[in-house]
């Protein structure tokens, strides 16, 4: 078959192309049914003067570019948050670090203050045969950041470890979650 022949009777070459209006009314149709249903092929192929079978590989082709569309953008959305993922990650790993660093310093103190209370304990239990305790006792304005400090005070009551955490930070233990 000569390429005169194959023009007549390949249906790419009887296809017409669409002009604005015919598309604009394919996009209107589009955006109101993705699905294109036999019935509604045919009325928008009557509509347009074209055979169905355009309708249907326009559908198909204009399908596929929407599903592409689509896909980048949850691709962008999922890179986003993604992004804000990692970045929320490495504020906690900066906040974990900082906490670390906060906890050893507590049990650098601790380990002092029993330490020192061992010693004061012996000192005095050699002046007198009376046990003396000593505790921290907070007297904290704000976080370490903020010049708050904790001071140690002779006293009969026991500072629970969540305490002396709140001391040690700074912060109200009736605020944690």
């Amino acid at each position: 078959m000569d390429f005169q022949s194959q023009k007549l009777y390949s249906p790419k070459y009887n296809r017409k192309r669409l002009n604005q209006e015919q598309v604009r009314l394919l996009e209107r149709s589009f955006s109101a049914n993705k699905k294109l249903e036999p019935e509604l092929k045919l009325q928008l192929a009557n509509q347009l003067g074209v055979p169905p079978r355009q309708v249907a590989i326009w559908y198909q082709n204009k399908r596929a570019r929407w599903k592409t569309q689509s896909m980048e953008l949850d691709c962008n959305t999922l890179q986003v948050k993604l992004e804000n993922a990692l970045s929320e990650k490495r504020r906690l790993e900066k906040d974990v670090k900082y906490l670390q660093e906060e906890l050893r310093k507590a049990q650098e103190t601790m380990f002092a203050m029993n330490n020192n209370q061992r010693a004061n304990h012996h000192h005095h239990q050699q002046q007198q045969d009376q046990p003396l305790n000593y505790f921290v006792s907070c007297n904290s304005t704000g976080s370490s950041e903020e010049g708050g400090s904790s001071s140690f005070h002779e006293d009969h009551e026991v500072l629970q470890i969540d305490e002396l955490y709140a001391c040690l930070i700074g912060g109200d233990r009736s605020t944690w979650s």
